[in-house]
Parts: C-alpha cells; sequence; structure tokens
C-alpha cells in the first residue's frame, strides 16, 4: 500500500514477491458493512451563504499571508480591511464614471468609455458582512472586530455615495415596517378596551377611552 497516494499498488512480476491471496480478498469481502443507525440522515450540506463565507474568509486569510509585511489576524484593523477592499477593486467588473467621463452621472451610456471597473457598492457591503460574520465564528471577540470598524463603515458610504453619483443610480435604503407593526398593536388594544368596557357597564366606557388614548399614545411615541 503506498501511504501517499492511499490507492494499492499491483506486484512487480519481477520482484518475486506474492499478489494478494483470494483467500485474504474473500475474508475482507466478507466482512460485515457498518450501516446507519436507522432513522439517521447524512448531514445536509453548507448553504451557499456558508459556503460563500468560507471562500470570503480564506480569501481574506491568503490576503493577509501574502501582505508585505505580512499580517496577523489579531493585527488587523479597520486600515487593513479597507486596504483589502480597494484590492478587490481590480476584479470588478462594475463601470465606475470618472468626473471627467461625458458619461459621468449617466445610468445607461450610449457608447463605451475608459472608466475603470470597480466593485459595486452592494457587493462590498454583503461581503462585508459575512467576513464580520466569520471573524466572530473563528474566535473573534465582536469589541475587535475590525470589519464592524467606524472607519470601514464610512469607507462603504462613500463607496455608495460615489458610485450612486457616478452611475447615475440612487441607492434607496429599504424602508421599515415598525409603523404598520405599531397601527396593529392599537388595533388590538382598542378592541381589548372596547370588550372590557361592554362587560362592564356604562362605567367602563371612560376607561376604554383612556385606555385607547394610552395605547395610541405609547405607539405614537414608539414610532
Amino acid at each position: 500500500m503506498d501511504s501517499t497516494s492511499g490507492v494499492a499498488s499491483a506486484p512487480d512480476p519481477n520482484s518475486g514477491e506474492p499478489g494478494p491471496s483470494a483467500g485474504s480478498s474473500s475474508a475482507s469481502a466478507s466482512l460485515p458493512q457498518q450501516q446507519q443507525p436507522e432513522g439517521s440522515s447524512p448531514p445536509a450540506p453548507p448553504s451557499r451563504y456558508e459556503s460563500q463565507k468560507r471562500r470570503d474568509w480564506n480569501t481574506f486569510l491568503q490576503y493577509l499571508k501574502n501582505h508585505k509585511p505580512p499580517l496577523t489576524l489579531a493585527r488587523c484593523s479597520g486600515a487593513h480591511v479597507i486596504e483589502f477592499l480597494k484590492y478587490l477593486d481590480q476584479f470588478g467588473k462594475t463601470k465606475v464614471h470618472i468626473t471627467g467621463c461625458p458619461y459621468f452621472g449617466h445610468p445607461n451610456p450610449p457608447a463605451p468609455c475608459s472608466c475603470p471597473l470597480k466593485q459595486a457598492w452592494g457587493s462590498l457591503d454583503a461581503l462585508i458582512g459575512r467576513l464580520r460574520a466569520a471573524y466572530e465564528e473563528n474566535g473573534g471577540r465582536p469589541e475587535s472586530n475590525p470589519f464592524g470598524a467606524r472607519a470601514v463603515r464610512i469607507y462603504l458610504r462613500e463607496v455608495r455615495e460615489g458610485q450612486a453619483k457616478a452611475r447615475g443610480i440612487p441607492y434607496e435604503k429599504k424602508k421599515r415596517k415598525r409603523s404598520n407593526v405599531a397601527v396593529a398593536t392599537v388595533n388590538v388594544s382598542v378592541e381589548a378596551a372596547g370588550g372590557g368596557s361592554t362587560s362592564g357597564g356604562g362605567g367602563g366606557s371612560g376607561d376604554a377611552d383612556s385606555s385607547a388614548a394610552a395605547a395610541a399614545a405609547a405607539a405614537t411615541t414608539t414610532v
């Protein structure tokens, strides 16, 4: 058996060494095969997000290793993360027009130009999110996470605003739905208060109105 390849090599006919006997092969074939316990299922493959996060993490570690001078993860700061993001621009596929380009701010330029290709803001933002999670999953402390540094957040915001102007495509923030939840809470509170006033007689109507007003005021404060 070749220890390096893990594949059995055929015997040399000129060496005089006997090959594996039929008895040994039949004995090994007669051994009972190990069966999985009933009810157990093979482990599920990692999700697309987990696979991408692992690749991103390995890419960043390789970047630190190739850095001159080499960097360790413990010495990595937000400034090094920004350097890594700028390094990735050379692999980008998003056209970002410079200020002097005639197509600056044009969402659909009619002709090609010589402006550089960079990483899109959305890709960088998602990348930082995955690396931030991978850092803590690999033993890093949240308070020392370089991917959550303030300098990194400022850099991403500048990239978003710069690309929005250069490409003429504004990035809109997703609206939160807390107001809808607050309205639903007020409706439930009013219905509950109304039911209490019906069962409690005429004196309960004032309490119902005050309860509904308090609930509405609390919801307004929350919003």
